[in-house]
């Protein structure tokens, strides 16, 4: 569906640039949580691809788009050199970052679910699935940052709520 609205080089422009935002905010975790330049990177990469990578192998897209274009990878790794050397800067423009994250989430939200809908899944599945890649990159940096998710906290912003309308 989505791929007949924009060209596919539209798309993987796209895709990488809510890679980046998910990839900062992974980062800026993990230098609040004193994490060394390493945990930053796979705290970054976690957050970048994590429901990606879930999708895909639930849907049986192997290998995974974030084994198949260096890209994928790439573009946390940027993330992370740019936070670990600017994070106070990067933390004065946190507005502005949680607007890009909320328009990530909800870009991987129709993302995951046009895809996992083309691979044949129902309606209701590929919603799920939809919901599952715009989310499980931050439930897993959570989880390996040692917090509660977002996902589950009723006095955190609605993140789950706004995903799955979008998906539907």
């Amino acid at each position: 569906m989505l791929q007949q609205l924009f060209s596919p080089s539209v798309l993987h422009t796209l895709d990488l640039i809510g890679i980046f935002v998910f990839a900062i905010s992974g980062a800026l975790l993990a230098v609040r949580k004193n994490f060394d330049v390493f945990g930053i990177a796979v705290l970054s990469e976690i957050t970048a691809l994590g429901g990606g990578l879930f999708r895909d192998l639930i849907i049986g897209a192997v290998p995974p788009a974030a084994f198949t274009d260096l890209g994928y990878f790439v573009t946390p790794l940027l993330a992370t050199v740019l936070v670990f050397f600017l994070h106070p800067h990067v933390e004065r423009i946190q507005s502005a970052v949680n607007i890009f994250d909320a328009a990530g989430l909800g870009l991987f939200c129709v993302v995951g679910t046009t895809k996992a809908y083309d691979y044949g899944l129902g309606l209701t599945a590929s919603a799920c699935l939809g919901l599952a890649t715009a989310v499980g990159g931050g439930v897993l940096r959570d989880v390996l940052a040692n917090e509660v998710p977002s996902l589950l906290r009723w006095d955190r912003d609605l993140y789950a709520v706004p995903a799955i309308v979008g998906a539907a």
